[in-house]
């Protein structure tokens, strides 16, 4: 094996933001854990129980354990070498990060795990992509979004998401699932949609310059722009 230097555990902004949502005395899994960060700097801080890190890849895995020795954390931490809920019980766990993931990703791995919608099982999630999907999904298996938390970190905007299962299922149409009540709540938001209504926009300024592009498609990405501007407008009334 390599001989790996001891790492620095402090988190980036975005697993800050994470690991604040944590509840004290938590057991954690932590799904596409790569060096095992979030949870290794929850247990130095004392906050778990127990913790799961879990990855599909060995490479990582490996480096998460070494992390692990080097703060000396072996013995409150399981690694799991799985795809991911894949191999973990619902009991062994009350809470589940899934972050940097795609939205499509984030729920097969739901998909595939059916007991996370039993609402005895808090999860952080935090999408890269495919926002109004996922939170489509969420709704439609019963899942409820408590909180969406936004987070700067760069210049870049992300969004953490506290879900919880054991809700009625609602199945909503795509362009109702754009925002939500919980984003629009949160602190930050208007900086967020902000750059989220530029980012809609230059796309639908490219579908529109295009050639091929689907006139279905353009009239939907138009309408994804119209509720931003329209949720922008709201919050500016509120100041």
């Amino acid at each position: 094996m390599t001989e790996r230097t001891k790492e620095n555990l402090t988190l980036t902004p975005r697993l800050q933001a994470i690991a604040d949502r944590v509840s004290q005395g938590a057991r954690l899994a932590d799904i596409g854990t790569d060096h095992g960060h979030l949870p290794l700097w929850l247990l130095t801080q004392n906050r778990l129980t127990c913790a799961i890190a879990s990855d599909l890849r060995e490479g990582p895995l490996d480096h998460a354990r070494d992390n692990a020795r080097f703060h000396g954390l072996t013995d409150r931490v399981s690694f799991r070498l799985a795809s991911g809920l894949e191999g973990i019980a619902p009991d062994e766990c009350d809470t589940i990060s899934i972050a940097g993931m795609g939205g499509e990703t984030i729920a097969a791995i739901l998909e595939a795990a059916p007991w996370t919608a039993d609402g005895k099982h808090t999860l952080l999630l935090q999408p890269m992509t495919m926002l109004p999907q996922l939170r489509q999904w969420l709704w439609a298996h019963g899942y409820c979004i408590q909180e969406e938390t936004v987070c700067q970190e760069g210049h870049r905007y992300y969004l953490i998401w506290t879900v919880c299962g054991g809700a009625e299922c609602q199945n909503k149409p795509l362009e109702a699932c754009v925002l939500s009540d919980a984003l629009l709540r949160a602190p930050g938001a208007m900086a967020y949609l902000k750059a989220l209504y530029a980012r809609e926009n230059r796309a639908l300024s490219g579908m529109e310059q295009g050639q091929n592009t689907d006139a279905a498609m353009i009239e939907a990405q138009r309408t994804v722009v119209q509720t931003i501007s329209r949720a922008l407008e709201g919050l500016t009334c509120q100041l």
